[in-house]
């Protein structure tokens, strides 16, 4: 059995500046670019706003999804964040309420189901 993976997408603001990331360990990892611990992209940029995100139960097919959407336009970017997201809120806080509550359990799989997205499709025209 694979880790799961998440793929994920940050902004310096609403219409701002974007950045589509990976990992195994959303929570720690969006933690590390708003405390700016490691020196690139979203330290220079000011990149700290979690948009959205995807789970997928195997990390290999979250790296695949990754490398698919940074070669999408930003259009196509902006389009299935807004899906989840059309305020384009912060969901760090969001994501921690339900990594650290209780019932993280089914919140967490009820979010899953909401925001997966691994069958590689385009988000929809609208």
């Amino acid at each position: 059995m694979f880790k799961q993976g998440y793929v994920y997408i940050l902004a310096s603001r609403r219409n701002g500046t974007l950045y589509t990331g990976v990992s195994s360990e959303l929570v720690q990892r969006v933690g590390e670019h708003k405390e700016d611990v490691q020196e690139g992209f979203t330290k220079r940029y000011e990149v700290h706003r979690l948009v959205y995100y995807e789970w997928h139960r195997d990390i290999r097919e979250a790296i695949r999804r990754e490398k698919q959407i940074k070669k999408w336009k930003r259009a196509w970017k902006v389009r299935l964040l807004e899906e989840m997201n059309p305020a384009w809120r912060d969901l760090y806080e969001d994501l921690l309420d339900a990594h650290y509550s209780p019932r993280a359990g089914s919140q967490d799989s009820e979010r899953r189901q909401k925001c997966a997205r691994s069958d590689g499709s385009l988000p929809p025209q609208g």
